[in-house]
């Protein structure tokens, strides 16, 4: 079976054939993928009434187990977005009735976003709706083959990633 990507390595070769195009056949086909499953997430949310930035914070909520709250600090470092732009985004979430400011218990000056009802039904549908389009997107794959590439991809992406 052949790609997009096939047809545009050949062409490299052919016009230059001093170099090597094998990391273009796996990270032009990471790059179309993510076009592909930006889309997808694009769509469930949509289904769901939130977009994408809303789903990462109230994702980053519901992760955090009950209460269902962090930090802006927290939420900065889960979503890797400025202070600003948290500042923003909580303010557009808590005019939606998604999340709620609240006074941080050990810190007098400081809050807490809590996820409120609403945003925990919200963000629990849309996480439903994503994983049945992301595993309608890995169906042409095995069980193993989906293993084996999620540790692939796991040992190319360790590099940049923040130590925990």
């Amino acid at each position: 079976m052949r790609d997009e990507v096939d047809r545009l390595v050949e062409a490299w070769q052919r016009e230059r054939p001093d170099l090597e195009p094998t990391p273009m056949q796996v990270l032009s086909r990471v790059s179309r993928l993510a076009h592909h499953v930006d889309r997808a997430r694009r769509a469930s949310f949509a289904e769901r009434g939130i977009e994408s930035w809303e789903f990462d914070v109230l994702a980053a909520l519901r992760r955090a187990g009950q209460p269902y709250e962090l930090s802006p600090g927290r939420l900065i470092k889960e979503t890797l977005v400025t202070s600003g732009t948290m500042t923003n985004r909580v303010d557009r979430l808590v005019a939606h009735g998604l999340v709620e400011r609240l006074p941080d218990p050990r810190d007098r000056r400081g809050v807490l976003v809590r996820l409120t009802d609403e945003g925990r039904a919200r963000v629990d549908g849309a996480l439903a709706s994503l994983l049945e389009r992301e595993r309608d997107l890995l169906g042409g794959l095995s069980g193993a083959d989906q293993e084996r590439l999620a540790g692939l991809l796991r040992d190319l992406l360790a590099p940049f990633e923040p130590e925990p």
